[in-house]
């Protein structure tokens, strides 16, 4: 055991002085190491889109009730009083809850001027209050119906309906097809032009997502039952896709 381990000990120390003398053999400042890179892939980026159109399959209005008085809270019951008994004739008409959300609320004193001789003043007025509701329709072939509630329930004024495109329809998904080929087919065209050949992508993205083009009635909600048509919305989708390019 004892003679193995000298012999492994005296190998050891034949191999290291190989080396040592071997290295002072060698210059290595005149040694010439090559150089190494990472080749970068050549890439292409393009924006592909496409657009369809649409039924529009939802109206939007908005209805806000104002009041002025010169107590506050007075100011506040009567504004709370007439936004209860809005909701309330909304959800009668068939408008579930969640569809019917407050948008704003304001309230503020407001300021008078006066004069005292010849300097003009202010001072502190009456209170302002207001408060507005969003109401969706989903059913817009009840738009003018409701258009005619809304201008008789009450309510200071009412705006609408604006007509949107369900962002939940499957036409997304074949929109989205659609701008990935469109993209697909203008990097093949650059590719061409350039004299390479168009490789895989490696990246897509949905760079500004859906756009859904509201559409204005022809007449304003309040005026009690106008003629409205829903009509259609254009529906927009865009990707960026990263594309290789090869020789």
């Amino acid at each position: 055991m004892a003679k193995k381990l000298i012999e492994t000990t005296i190998a050891g120390i034949i191999i290291a002085a190989v080396v040592l003398f071997g290295a002072k053999l060698i210059n290595w400042d005149k040694t010439n190491w090559g150089k190494i890179q990472l080749s970068q892939a050549k890439t292409i980026t393009v924006v592909g889109k496409a657009k369809g159109q649409q039924k529009t399959q939802l109206a939007r209005f908005t209805a806000s009730v104002s009041r002025i008085n010169d107590n506050k809270q007075h100011a506040i019951d009567e504004v709370s009083e007439d936004i209860k008994q809005i909701i309330s004739k909304v959800k009668s008409f068939g408008i579930t809850e969640k569809d019917i959300k407050t948008q704003t609320i304001n309230i503020y004193q407001q300021r008078e001027t006066y004069y005292e001789g010849d300097r003009k003043k202010s001072r502190p007025g009456q209170w302002s209050v207001s408060n507005t509701l969003q109401i969706t329709l989903r059913n817009v072939d009840r738009a003018s119906e409701l258009s005619e509630l809304l201008g008789k329930s009450g309510a200071t004024n009412v705006y609408g309906p604006n007509f949107y495109a369900d962002e939940t329809t499957s036409l997304e998904a074949g929109l989205l097809k659609q701008a990935f080929k469109n993209a697909q087919e203008k990097a093949e065209k650059i590719a061409q032009a350039s004299g390479k050949k168009l490789g895989e992508a490696i990246s897509i993205s949905e760079s500004s997502g859906n756009s859904y083009s509201p559409i204005r009635a022809e007449g304003l909600g309040g005026g009690g039952g106008m003629p409205v048509e829903p009509g259609t919305s254009t529906v927009r989708n865009q990707v960026t896709a990263v594309f290789e390019i090869k020789d």
